[in-house]
This record gives C-alpha cells, sequence and structure tokens, in this order.
C-alpha cells in the first residue's frame, strides 16, 4: 500500500516543527517497517528538495514567491508532484490535515483521509475568537472532498462536527508515544523543586499564566525553577511572544524562570527526567503529545481541564487539572504536589501504567493500518 501525507511541518534539519511534524514522522516510519510505502509532500521555505528518512520519501517543495496568490501556485505544486509521484508508484491514499485538500480535485484515483488535529474552526471557536473568512472556507471546501475522516480524540472530532455543521462519520485513533523512547530509567536525575512546560511559545498554551502563578509557588518554595522549552510563536506583527513573556518575568522571579527554547525532539525526555513535576496549561488541544510523553514518564502532571483532557488523564488518579485561565488554581495544583511527594509519585506511576496501555505505540499503529486496509 503506498501513502502519501500533506505536511509541511515533517521534521527538517535545522528547521523547528510541531506536534503534527513529529506525528506524521513516527507513524511514516513504523508504517515502512510494517512494509508500506510512505511519501511526504511538504511546502518548503528552502529550495525544493527529495530527500529519505529510513524509507520515506520526503518531497519538500520550494514555496511560491508570488506577492499575490501564493496558495494558487503552492496547491498548483502540490498537486503536479501528486501526480507525478502517482504515475511512479500508484497511490492508495492521500492523508492531511484539516485545509489540506482545499485545492486539490475532488475526483481522485486514491482515497482522501482528513485527519482532525484541531483545525481552524476547532481552535478559533472553543478559545471564543471567530473564524477568518479565508481560512474558514478553505476548511470547510477541503472537508467537502474529503472521503474519510480521522480523529485524535473524540472530543475534536465531534466539537469540528459541530462547528462546521457538517454531519461525517469519524474514526478516533488516539496519539501514540513511543513506550520505548519515553522512559524514565534514573529517577536520581530530578531536580527538586523543579517545573518542566514544554510546547510552542504562545497565549493559547497558557504560558503567561504559568509564569504569572510562580510568584505564588515561591512563597513557599523559594527555590522553583520553571524551564520553558519549545518554540517561539509570531504575532501578526512579527513580534516575538517569546519577548512579550519575558515582560512578565519581574525582577523578584528572574532566578526562577529559564526559556531555553526549542530543542531537537530526541532531547525532550531528558529534561523531563530532570523535571519533578510536568506543568501543560493550554487552553485548548486535540490530543497533545507533550502530555502523553510526560505521562509515560511516570511524571506528575499538571494539565488543563479543557476540551479532551479526560480522554488522556485521569484527574486525580493519574494526573492533576487545573484552570489553564487561573494563575491562583495552577498555582494550588502545583504546590499539592510540591507538598506531597507521595501523592505526586503515586500519580506518576500510575501515569506510566495508563498510558503504557492506551496509547502503546505498538497498538495505535496496528489501529492505524487496521483503518488504511478498510477503506481501500
Amino acid at each position: 500500500m503506498h501513502i502519501v501525507f500533506l505536511t509541511n511541518e515533517y521534521p527538517e534539519k535545522g528547521e523547528s516543527h510541531g506536534g503534527i511534524g513529529s506525528f506524521v514522522q513516527n507513524l511514516s516510519k513504523n508504517l515502512v517497517e510494517k512494509g508500506f510505502n510512505i511519501s511526504v509532500i511538504g511546502i518548503s521555505k528552502s529550495a525544493s528538495t527529495l530527500e529519505y528518512d529510513n524509507g520515506v520519501e520526503i518531497h519538500r517543495i520550494q514555496q511560491s514567491t508570488a506577492k499575490f496568490g501564493k496558495f494558487i501556485f503552492n496547491s498548483k505544486r502540490v498537486r503536479n508532484t501528486l501526480k507525478n509521484i502517482h504515475e511512479k508508484k500508484s497511490i492508495d491514499i492521500v492523508e492531511g490535515s484539516e485545509l489540506s485538500f482545499a485545492f486539490l480535485p475532488k475526483n481522485t484515483p486514491y482515497k482522501k483521509v482528513i485527519r482532525m488535529h484541531g483545525g481552524h474552526h476547532f481552535f478559533a471557536i472553543t478559545l471564543n475568537k471567530k473564524p477568518a473568512v479565508w481560512r474558514s472556507f478553505q476548511e470547510r471546501r477541503s472537508f467537502k472532498k474529503a472521503d474519510y475522516y480521522v480523529s485524535v480524540s473524540n472530543y475534536v472530532g465531534s466539537q469540528t462536527k459541530k462547528y462546521l455543521k457538517k454531519n461525517f462519520e469519524f474514526t478516533t485513533i488516539y496519539n501514540s508515544v513511543n513506550t520505548d523512547k519515553f522512559v524514565s530509567k534514573d529517577n536520581y536525575k530530578t531536580i527538586k523543586d523543579s517545573l518542566l512546560f514544554v510546547g510552542t511559545i504562545c497565549e493559547k498554551k497558557g504560558i503567561r499564566q504559568l509564569v504569572q502563578a510562580i510568584p505564588i509557588i515561591k512563597s513557599k518554595f523559594p527555590d522553583v525553577k520553571l524551564k520553558i522549552v519549545g518554540r517561539d510563536w509570531k504575532f501578526p506583527n512579527g513580534k516575538s511572544y517569546t519577548e512579550y513573556l519575558k515582560t512578565f518575568i519581574t525582577e523578584s522571579i528572574k532566578d526562577n524562570v529559564e526559556i531555553i527554547g526549542v530543542i531537537p525532539h530526541d532531547r525532550i525526555s531528558k529534561y523531563i527526567e530532570e523535571a519533578e513535576i510536568c506543568v501543560y496549561p493550554s487552553h485548548m488541544e486535540a490530543m497533545p503529545i507533550a502530555w502523553l510523553e510526560g505521562l509515560l514518564m511516570g511524571k506528575p502532571i499538571v494539565a488543563s481541564n479543557i476540551g479532551p483532557a479526560r480522554e488522556a488523564i485521569k484527574n486525580n488518579k493519574t494526573g492533576l487539572l487545573a484552570n489553564p485561565h487561573s494563575p491562583e488554581d495552577l498555582a494550588m495544583k502545583i504546590l499539592e504536589l510540591l507538598l506531597n511527594k507521595e501523592k505526586a509519585l503515586k500519580l506518576g506511576r500510575e501515569a506510566r501504567n495508563d498510558i503504557s496501555k492506551r496509547f502503546n505505540q505498538k497498538n495505535i499503529i496496528e489501529q492505524n493500518i487496521n483503518f488504511y486496509t478498510s477503506i481501500i
């Protein structure tokens, strides 16, 4: 079977990437090991290249330099690449995210699958924003052209149906985590009173509220240290969110907060291992891989009580859920774990047992294979 993934986020040396890029890379490599032919097509800032990543064929297409209508030229290049690939090796399935099929043909010799990681309508409406007209148009058009739908959580699938006012059936397949890679082997490496945030440094990840919670935590634990790992986000005017965040790191807590920035994905487990508590105060998520990685490593977790949170975390059993908009509630939950080490360790053990069963990479890969096989 030949599957093509459409994504601009497939990990590229020297470039930062998000969770979707890691997801596609992980799934692609595992499918190749199972005998699948896998190709990836994405728009790139650099020159067009053909690369290989452990058997995964990656077509990076240089983005258009046109001042207006870039999407027309970029879409045409993707269509032409799909055509060329199909002529050389017949394509069975093309998979992309919510906007992927807006400007591709509706009638194709292959099946088109949208995997919902949380699209424009989902995040705009759940974050109390008005969906943008142009992106809304693209998303609705894309959904009309897809043949099948997969969601990374029950919540994101059902809410997307509601927001698009479109009745379609979807299959829920959770994101997986590598149970071999994210293993906590050395508990003695844990740094006392250390907190870790992993994710894009932007408002919707709740990092500002977490920084605002630090003075409250510091009043009880003067040596508390928050490490912030993730790529920067830019405002529409080009300004850095990280620089904006620094305005909340006052003189009184400047020694308690460290912004590390983006790091290679294979180094994240080291930071998780050193953390006493992982904190993920997102305002909304689809099914965050970062949460799953922390849970799998047996770390006490404080996360948001939003959307699909309860599909990943059993409150007070495998982690604590907090109001992500409240620095006070975040601080209270973090302090609860810092003050009760026994409870924190128990939550971590239960989390690892739960995640290793429900989000086991081997099982999730099989679910994906069964889905792909069923639609051909």
